[in-house]
């Protein structure tokens, strides 16, 4: 069973690596952030629509970075579409326990969605600043912080 998820894992990294979904400067945002991983390079700048009643309406990032950090960025922005902010800190928490918790622990797919193969990184601790740094980039970007995001 670890062996198809590692697989699975893999093979979103390199799909969502190689064409990142909502890659590129939204037309219309009223929130950005920043965010940089100065040990492995990492550099993201997150743009975010809210709309009046508090629903992230859209959400886009630009940026370079290896591909864990790359797939990460796009796998968030598609789960965070349609949020209302008041549940964003629930699902950065639940994102940050899933990939700092033992390997032996199951992510909460029904909460993570298809976050929840980002589990894999896991295995590899060094590798964990880059799955989450878009996580406190978009944080950043929420709480209209002009500090950029880093990880370390």
């Amino acid at each position: 069973m670890m062996f198809d998820l590692r697989d699975l894992y893999l093979q979103v990294i390199v799909d969502h690596n190689k064409a990142p979904r909502n890659f590129g400067k939204l037309a219309h945002f009223n929130h950005e952030a920043d965010g940089y991983n100065p040990l492995c390079g990492d550099k993201l700048h997150v743009y975010l629509d809210v709309n009046d009643n508090g629903i992230i309406e859209d959400v886009s990032f630009e940026g370079e970075g290896c591909a864990i950090s790359v797939a990460s960025a796009s796998l968030m922005t598609e789960a965070v579409k349609g949020t209302p902010l008041s549940d964003f800190q629930q699902k950065f928490d639940t994102f940050q326990h899933m990939v700092t918790s033992d390997l032996e622990e199951l992510p909460d797919e029904e909460q993570l969605g298809k976050l929840a193969v980002l589990a894999g990184v896991r295995e590899f601790p060094s590798r964990i600043k880059c799955a989450v740094l878009c996580w406190h980039t978009l944080k950043s970007a929420v709480e209209d912080s002009h500090q950029v995001a880093k990880t370390e």
